[in-house]
């Protein structure tokens, strides 16, 4: 595939972490101008991400029948609307709806684009091309809080213009039509969905998301509490999440191709769980920023890894095997500040170390299969040839 055509799916990956932490750096500023408080305007994370978690579940399998790149332009001009109905929402009640509609609409166009990718690249470069898509989920979610930051200065409904736009040029400028117009042919089934390899795809990107979500809105609500940030300033310390993840994407998607799904998601996990502490517990600003740093790094290469896993374990569905693993992961994000935020409320340092515990968890299960099975060139997420035959990637 030429590279001209292959861009427009890595730049799509954008704009689901984006939707999801936009909200994050600006509460305040939300809150202030629905007339409530910033404990109420935080549900704006989770109205967001359970609808978008929700339909996931099924929305892959669904647009595999009705055709991926009819399904993909649809959802893009819907989500364009619902960002509109977000700025101009007159209150948190039809803000809140507005930001369900949002997640709704976003459910249909992520897992198409993993499965677009994974029919488009040769075997050899699956996983550098899903770390170059993992680096687009981390623009995202870095020019998120820090666009929304500078919107939160002047108007924080300005916020919503950048993501409408995007939507917009999107389904404008649609990618190579040989995979976003694939169309299933009777293959697209549920029971394929029922294997190993997804099942543990969907634990590791629900476990990544409760964390990567929770120190999105910890480190946000710490920036303020123990540093008197304002937001801009909240905005580019949380933009260091995703920078990271953008400078080190390639390089986790050439760790992918050499070392396997297991080793990089346990490497990922050590390098989440050390970085989450230092977030929580680090005296400085700088030390935080660092922290967030770390995260950043291994949030990409997980997400690189359960894209692989799950992209490559049913061939015949692959938009639904994606679908239904980030499903897990947004519901991992969707649970993050119902978990967490109680947790800080109670000790700011300590609650927000907590969220340490959901990678220790992740190893513990990676280390189980890895004593079950061994790290095996073949195992689990090892991409298989592409339908078709390989094709030159972008």
């Amino acid at each position: 595939m030429r590279s001209t055509r292959v861009w427009p799916l890595y730049v799509g990956g954008a704009l689901g972490p984006y939707g999801s932490t936009m909200v994050t750096p600006i509460v305040q500023e939300v809150a202030d101008g629905l007339g409530t408080g910033p404990e109420a305007a935080t549900a704006a994370v989770t109205a967001y991400m359970i609808p978008f978690a929700a339909l996931m579940l099924v929305s892959g399998t669904l647009a595999e029948r009705w055709g991926r790149g009819r399904t993909m332009r649809v959802s893009l001009l819907a989500f364009v609307v619902t960002c509109a109905l977000c700025a101009l929402a007159p209150t948190l009640e039809w803000f809140l709806a507005a930001r369900a509609l949002q997640g709704a609409t976003n459910a249909f166009t992520t897992p198409l684009l993993v499965a677009a990718i994974t029919d488009s690249v040769p075997r050899e470069r699956l996983g550098r091309s899903l770390g170059w898509f993992a680096a687009w989920q981390a623009a995202g979610q870095a020019f998120s809080p820090l666009i929304s930051g500078v919107s939160g200065a002047v108007d924080w409904r300005l916020a919503f213009a950048a993501p409408a736009l995007c939507a917009l040029f999107l389904a404008a400028l649609p990618a190579d039509p040989a995979a976003t117009e694939r169309r299933a042919a009777g293959r697209a089934t549920w029971s394929s969905l029922l294997n190993a390899p997804l099942a543990l795809a969907c634990a590791l990107a629900f476990l990544c998301y409760l964390a990567a979500v929770g120190l999105t809105v910890l480190s946000a609500l710490r920036a303020e509490d123990a540093f008197g940030l304002g937001p801009v300033a909240r905005g580019l310390v949380a933009a260091a999440f995703g920078i990271a993840g953008l400078l080190l994407a390639d390089t986790a998607g050439r760790l992918l191709d050499r070392l396997g799904p297991l080793a990089l998601g346990v490497l990922a996990n050590a390098v989440l769980a050390v970085g989450l502490v230092t977030a929580a517990l680090g005296p400085t600003v700088a030390a935080m920023t660092a922290g967030i740093v770390g995260v950043g790094a291994a949030v990409t290469a997980l997400r690189a890894t359960v894209n692989t896993v799950a992209a490559t374990s049913a061939p015949g569905n692959r938009a639904g095997a994606s679908s239904l693993a980030l499903s897990f992961q947004f519901f991992g994000g969707a649970l993050a500040p119902v978990v967490w935020v109680p947790l800080y409320g109670l000790s700011a340092g300590w609650g927000f170390a907590a969220t340490a515990a959901a990678p220790l968890l992740a190893l513990v299960l990676l280390g189980a299969v890895l004593r079950r099975s061994g790290p095996r060139p073949d195992g689990p997420g090892r991409p298989e040839p592409a339908p078709g035959g390989p094709r030159a990637a972008g």
